[in-house]
């Protein structure tokens, strides 16, 4: 791609990019800018690390659903569409899979009530687990409802909130979770049940794919606490990480990009996700970012949150964008990286698009 200088006029609102209402509630309105070429484009040229990508994508260059035809987003209270925003009180109740998830107002978000977990042998799963009907939900609904996000410029991603490991937890409370992973007695009825989670979820990816024309997937498995991971390397590697690159080797296979959300302190992990074939993944700050991107940014793409606090000044944010543009900018073409902007003043990202734009349209 030949190198377009920057422009000033790069930097003017030409409209709003569509964003879900659950979003803009939270976010504002997302301005859309005069870019020389689309946001997707511009991640697109990440991926394909060779050398195209034009500025760092920060999070705001993606749109994101999360659509209420998982009855798993209505149980968790992040329903991202663009249909009518839920109270409080319409939040939680059952998953697909019919578990009964409670919604905690102070935390903003749901759990499952532990103590009476569905299933107490992973065994037994075959006779207690009912899989949901996927040609039985309503992706014509999905396709009616959110039409204008399958039109978007930004790179466009359809989550998962429950995962192999956080699914298992909703089944069985995470202390039998926990050990079912590791009991040599349910390993294998484990490894059926994630297999069948599987079959799941490559079908809702496919129908996500053919309804809206999505770009890529998020997908939900948090591996760690605060101060560590749940397992070990080697648990890791037996149990979860065959059935993740199923996934991203499925995602890759309809032409999509693969994004693992863990969170968790669990950099000791990283092996097991570069062995999983996943393309992207924003690690908690509580990880060491500086190791994680010298070791594998050639592998997998990090989001990064920048170190700014939301009450900087003027001037402290624009030295700290141009220091971060500084830092990462001249390396996108081997590892091309995004700023993650959860908890960065809102004129941040224009600051480092600004600064990462001209730093590599010079090069």
């Amino acid at each position: 791609m030949n190198k377009i200088p920057y422009s000033p006029d790069e930097m003017n609102v030409v409209g709003e990019h569509v964003s879900t209402k659950a979003f803009e509630t939270m976010r504002g309105p997302a301005p859309k800018y005069n870019t020389p070429i689309t946001l997707k484009e511009n991640f697109n040229a990440c991926l394909a690390k060779e050398g195209d990508a034009m500025w760092i994508p920060t999070s705001s260059d993606f749109l994101n659903i999360e659509s209420r035809v998982n009855k798993d987003h209505i149980a968790r209270a992040e329903v991202m569409d663009l249909g009518p925003l839920y109270s409080e009180e319409e939040k939680g109740g059952p998953d697909m899979f019919g578990i009964e998830w409670v919604f905690v107002p102070q935390a903003g978000g749901s759990m499952v009530q532990p103590g009476s977990p569905a299933l107490l042998d992973a065994n037994d799963w075959p006779e207690v687990i009912k899989f949901p009907d996927v040609e039985a939900m309503d992706w014509e609904g999905v396709r009616e409802m959110n039409a204008r996000m399958a039109e978007t410029e930004r790179a466009f991603k359809a989550t998962f909130q429950n995962g192999l490991f956080e699914r298992l937890i909703s089944f069985m409370d995470f202390e039998g979770a926990a050990l079912a992973i590791i009991d040599e007695d349910q390993k294998d009825a484990i490894h059926s049940l994630f297999a069948k989670l599987c079959d799941l979820y490559e079908a809702m990816i496919s129908k996500y794919k053919e309804y809206l024309n999505i770009d890529g997937v998020m997908f939900h498995d948090d591996w760690g606490s605060q101060h560590a991971p749940f397992f070990s390397p080697q648990t890791c590697n037996e149990m979860l990480v065959p059935y993740l690159k199923r996934l991203a080797d499925f995602c890759h296979s309809k032409g999509l990009w693969f994004e693992h959300h863990s969170c968790g302190k669990t950099e000791i992990l990283m092996p097991c996700r570069v062995a999983a074939n996943i393309d992207m993944w924003v690690p908690q700050p509580i990880n060491d970012m500086d190791m994680l991107y010298e070791k594998y940014g050639d592998k997998v793409i990090f989001g990064i949150a920048p170190k700014i606090s939301m009450d900087a000044t003027p001037e402290e944010c624009e030295a700290a964008a141009k220091e971060f543009a500084e830092k990462y900018a001249p390396q996108m073409a081997t590892k091309p990286i995004i700023m993650s902007g959860f908890g960065a003043p809102p004129n941040f990202a224009p600051l480092v698009y600004r600064y990462s734009r001209e730093i590599l349209a010079a090069e």
